[in-house]
This record gives structure tokens, sequence and C-alpha cells, in this order.
């Protein structure tokens, strides 16, 4: 195996990986950025308000993306797995 295919490989394993997380983590990020504004306009500094809203949303995104996910991550899986007979040549 040349150095250029698991190069290849280890790329595309992290691009899956982050368009699979990319909608949890921005989701995360906009509800942070909403409640850190809510917090500096109304001076309340409660640790549990930034956690769980987030927490929450992160869910939501996963639970309703999980299909998406699944089609994702099994797409690369079988396209992995398809080529480790052409690796092994």
């Amino acid at each position: 195996m040349d150095p250029s295919v698991a190069i290849d490989i280890g790329r595309q394993a992290l691009w899956i990986t982050l368009i699979v997380s990319g909608p949890m983590l921005i989701a995360g990020l906009a509800v942070g950025l909403l409640i850190g504004v809510f917090q500096a306009v109304t001076q309340i500094h409660e640790m549990t308000l930034t956690f769980i809203p987030k927490i929450l949303a992160m869910v939501v995104v996963f639970l309703a993306l999980l299909p998406w996910m699944l089609i994702k991550i099994l797409d690369y899986s079988v396209g992995l797995l398809n080529t480790i007979p052409q690796l092994l040549r």
C-alpha cells in the first residue's frame, strides 16, 4: 500500500467525521452564543443556564439527523471495506 493511499483514507475519515459532527457542533455553538448574549444583557451568570440548553439542542439535532449520519458513516465504511482487497495486492 502506498503512503498516498493511507493518507487519502485518513483524509476521507477526517472529512466524514467533520461532516457528521458538524451540525451538532454548530447547534451547540449557536445556542451557546445566544445564551451568552442573553447572560450579558441580563447579567445572569448561572453555569447551568449555559450547559442545559446546549446539551438539549445537540441532542435534538442528533436525533433529527441520526438517519442521515448513519447513512454517511455506513457508506464510508462499506466503501472502505470494499477497497481492502485492492489494498492488499
